[in-house]
């Protein structure tokens, strides 16, 4: 039999010249064809600056393999396409990804990876993300670091920065993320204030720069209002405080209740609700740091032509991002602790499994 078409008279001459052409070239050049970008990466952790890694990557080159384990990343992960990465490789693909808008093509060159499996990795490390520390963002009463004592720390922190309230422990705030127009149910994603398509979160923030509950996704359309009740947050307040009468400061759409403390309302306030007013909103805009903290650090949550939520899970990539924002507050600190001078939690007590 013979080793080619191109040596079989027969079905030589059943071909086109253009097939015969393709033919010729793929004899000549493939022997030596060889495609790196689907076989090995090419990232060597080690050789990386520190300050490209850290610009690269938002975490310091001496931290990632700490992080690493904390997250309980294996040494080795396979995709769901049979695609084996080093754990550290992943976890920097994905830091890398979600750092800025670049498209997968542009990440080859970086990598020497292909499109295909670094999306794959991403989305691979995302699930393991929400399946393993989704727990952290779900309830505040999973922290084990969050308890009445560290509620009375707080509270005495946010007071001596001006507040008027001394049993506050946290702030609550909602925050619309654009998203690309969906192609079906555009209505109730419209967020007719910004005239944009969003999805809403709903997020708690602690004086010492962690995020401890982050509730969502919610449509744009609804109200901050709706989205508190849908939550069950006071539920969960209510069994964290104990019986104490520790409270949360939101803005005027949230209700009153007695763990639930927002500004004066009306036409008509006297001077000293004035002052209350000011000086809570003064310190209530930790909530809105915590926000611009996740979109600084990982950018690709801030462009809104990349967040197709027919396409991706959407809610996954800002939760994951929220998660890694915590962590990168752990290691290294944040806006919000240092303005309270509360210190955060280690990464390894943040992440402690249930």
């Amino acid at each position: 039999m013979p080793k080619s078409i191109l040596q079989d008279p027969l079905l030589l001459s059943q071909l086109k010249w253009s097939e015969i052409e393709d033919l010729l070239c793929l004899e000549v050049f493939g022997q030596n064809r060889r495609d790196p970008l689907s076989v090995h990466g090419l990232v060597n952790i080690d050789t990386v600056d520190s300050g490209v890694f850290r610009t690269a990557f938002r975490f310091e080159k001496d931290d990632i393999r700490r992080l690493q384990r904390a997250l309980l990343i294996p040494d080795a992960l396979t995709t769901p396409q049979r695609v084996t990465v080093p754990g550290d490789e992943a976890l920097c693909i994905t830091l890398r990804r979600l750092a800025y808008p670049n498209r997968l093509r542009d990440l080859e060159g970086v990598f020497w990876r292909h499109s295909s499996t670094l999306s794959s990795v991403t989305n691979t490390i995302l699930q393991h993300l929400e399946e393993k520390f989704s727990h952290l963002l779900d309830d505040v009463n999973n922290h084990s670091w969050l308890n009445t004592d560290t509620l009375e720390r707080f509270s005495q922190a946010i007071h001596a920065k001006g507040a008027p309230l001394r049993n506050c422990w946290g702030f609550i705030d909602g925050t619309a993320r654009p998203i690309c127009r969906p192609s079906k149910e555009q209505k109730i994603y419209f967020r007719g204030h910004k005239r944009v398509h969003a999805l809403k979160y709903q997020a708690i923030m602690c004086p010492n720069g962690i995020i401890c509950q982050l509730d969502g996704s919610y449509p744009g359309s609804k109200h901050d209002a709706g989205n508190f009740g849908k939550s069950d947050v006071y539920t969960k307040l209510t069994s964290l405080v104990k019986g104490q009468s520790y409270c949360i400061y939101g803005d005027p759409a949230y209700p009153l209740r007695p763990l639930l403390m927002k500004p004066y309302g009306g036409a008509h306030i006297t001077p000293q609700q004035k002052a209350f007013n000011k000086a809570m909103s003064t310190v209530r805009q930790a909530v809105e740091w915590g926000f611009g903290k996740i979109v600084g650090l990982f950018a690709f949550c801030d462009f809104k032509k990349n967040q197709k939520i027919c396409r991706q899970n959407v809610p996954r990539i800002f939760k994951g991002s929220a998660l890694l924002a915590n962590c990168h507050t752990c290691l290294y600190s944040a806006q919000v602790s240092q303005y309270f001078g509360v210190d955060p939690p280690s990464l390894e007590v943040y992440l402690a499994p249930r």
